[in-house]
């Protein structure tokens, strides 16, 4: 493990039972609060990404925000936000999908991704893999191609890269 990852670790905060019971929660709040280690992990993420020619970045309701819109700004690229169901205003594209813990859809504008933008879908955390495996089918729907899918975190014992299957899963550290 290197010192990003043992960094990482170190800055979230676990939170037993949170939404409900059995729920092991990754607090990445307090991961934020440190500008240093956010900056690094940054960093990290631009270094993996900067030649995979990008055209945009999808990043998942809410912390998705938080790390997606940083890169997109470093890359010289678009951000897209990929909401919760009854967020977007204009015209929308939308999917259902399951979580560890219930059921929820996710939306997009229609017209946020053209026709075979490249396009990296970006998260804090990789748990189950079903609201990125939503992102994407929203990503194709609009034609757009998904070029790969970033985290700062996983969850690797809910096997969410199983769900992504096909897909290039980046994290920057994780958990077994």
């Amino acid at each position: 493990m290197g010192k990003l990852e043992k960094d990482i670790k170190r800055a979230i905060r676990n939170i037993p039972d949170y939404p409900k019971k059995g729920v092991a929660f990754k607090d990445l709040t307090t991961l934020w609060e440190d500008g240093s280690l956010t900056k690094r992990v940054t960093d990290a993420m631009e270094s993996k990404w900067a030649g995979a020619k990008l055209d945009k970045i999808v990043g998942i309701e809410a912390r998705g925000f938080i790390v997606g819109a940083p890169l997109a700004d470093r890359l010289g690229i678009g951000f897209v936000p990929a909401r919760k169901v009854g967020k977007l205003p204009a015209k929308k594209v939308s999917v259902n999908y399951e979580l560890e813990y219930g059921r929820q859809g996710l939306e997009m504008h229609a017209d946020s991704i053209a026709k075979g933008e490249r396009v990296l879908i970006v998260d804090d955390l990789l748990a189950t893999g079903g609201t990125s495996k939503a992102a994407a089918a929203l990503v194709k729907k609009l034609g757009g191609k998904v070029v790969g899918l970033a985290f700062v975190t996983e969850l690797a014992s809910l096997k969410g890269r199983e769900k992504l299957s096909g897909y290039e899963v980046f994290t920057l550290s994780k958990y077994d």
